[in-house]
């Protein structure tokens, strides 16, 4: 793993009740201990390796002990099964165990992607440990795909349009295979490219690039991991979510985190993205529904049967309530940017996160 890992960076593996976790950390910064941290939780097809910029610009300072987990299935994490009938909570559950190993007192999380979601689902079930929440590009409160409105309500009871058979084989079958050229556009590496970033974060650095794609090639594959089951059906797009494995794990019939606008102490959250965001948006390449709009996928029984999903609009419904219910959010969208904003914008990613770690949004006084 040491040839992946940036000058400063450490890498520590961590016993926990439920399994063995890695976690990486600048040099020099003891995990474990009483206390807050900062604890970053990557999203899908990626790893801690992600954040290593993040840990070293926010770990300069001093102010703050940061620390990266790579979720089970991904990176140097014990790989076991992931229940997708939980949602994901297999993924919470993981990260409940590994603040309760690392015996620390609260935790301030940044969940990317799908780890916002982990993020989300841990602040549900352990509202007491959260100092403060940053969502980066967001999976949606309500999951991915499957769903129409701000309010998120599914476009089918079972979840139809998402899950395990949702995926490109071509993209998985690469994976699996550990390809790391651009011969192909379903290479991890053509994919990170032309979807993780946006157009004008191009050219990465070819050292980091070469780390990004390791991490994204250190997914397992698998019905008990990426892309998950995948369950035919008769209704268009002919897909619904299975039991097993990682884009199962989002589905509406499963996942649904809009409950924290219910939460007593509500800690405040940063949702910061970029607005050239492919992967999470209310026109969402890898959405069925969006596809299926502009003709991308044959059959689609059109916009009053099958909309796209509008993920932000989703987002912003959920975290007004949650503003509007004693909470505070900020948001800050930084142009040009696509999924990755700790990526392709990272000195402007740690400013913003740092004025959140420091001086947090606000619940505004009057909620009348």
């Amino acid at each position: 793993m040491h040839d992946v890992l940036l000058p400063g960076i450490a890498a520590t593996t961590v016993p926990t009740s439920r399994l063995t976790q890695a976690v990486l950390h600048p040099e020099g910064v003891e995990p474990a201990g009483p206390g807050e941290a900062v604890l970053f939780v990557h999203g899908n097809v990626s790893s801690s390796l992600f954040w290593q910029q993040s840990l070293l610009d926010l770990g300069a300072t001093g102010r703050h002990r940061v620390l990266a987990v790579d979720l089970r299935g991904y990176g140097e994490t014990e790989p076991l099964p992931i229940d997708a009938t939980r949602g994901v909570r297999d993924w919470a559950d993981d990260v409940a165990a590994l603040v309760d190993a690392l015996e620390l007192t609260r935790v301030h999380l940044v969940g990317w992607s799908m780890g916002a979601g982990v993020v989300l689902q841990y602040l549900l079930d352990a509202p007491e440990r959260v100092a403060s929440v940053a969502l980066v590009a967001p999976v949606s409160p309500y999951g991915y795909g499957g769903t129409a409105g701000p309010d998120g309500h599914a476009v089918h009871a079972d979840g139809t349009g998402c899950g395990g058979g949702a995926a490109n084989p071509e993209f998985v079958a690469a994976i699996a295979a550990g390809d790391t050229t651009a011969d192909s556009p379903f290479s991890p590496r053509s994919v990170l490219r032309a979807f993780y970033v946006a157009p004008g974060s191009l050219p990465l650095d070819p050292q980091l690039e070469d780390v990004f794609v390791a991490a994204m090639n250190s997914t397992r594959t698998g019905t008990d991991h990426y892309p998950g089951e995948a369950v035919s059906v008769d209704a268009w797009p002919g897909v619904a979510p299975g039991a097993r494995g990682v884009l199962n794990t989002m589905a509406p019939t499963v996942f649904d985190v809009s409950g924290i606008i219910d939460l007593p102490e509500k800690p405040p959250v940063l949702w910061i993205r970029g607005d050239a965001d492919q992967i999470v948006s209310d026109s969402s390449v890898f959405d069925l529904a969006f596809l299926g709009s502009v003709g991308a996928m044959p059959g689609w029984p059109g916009d009053e049967a099958f909309p796209p999903q509008p993920m932000v609009t989703q987002t912003r419904s959920v975290l007004d309530r949650y503003a509007a219910t004693g909470g505070a959010y900020r948001e800050v969208v930084l142009p040009d940017v696509g999924h990755s904003p700790h990526v392709e914008r990272p000195h402007e990613f740690a400013v913003a996160l740092l004025e959140h770690l420091d001086v947090p949004a606000e619940a505004p006084t009057n909620l009348t």
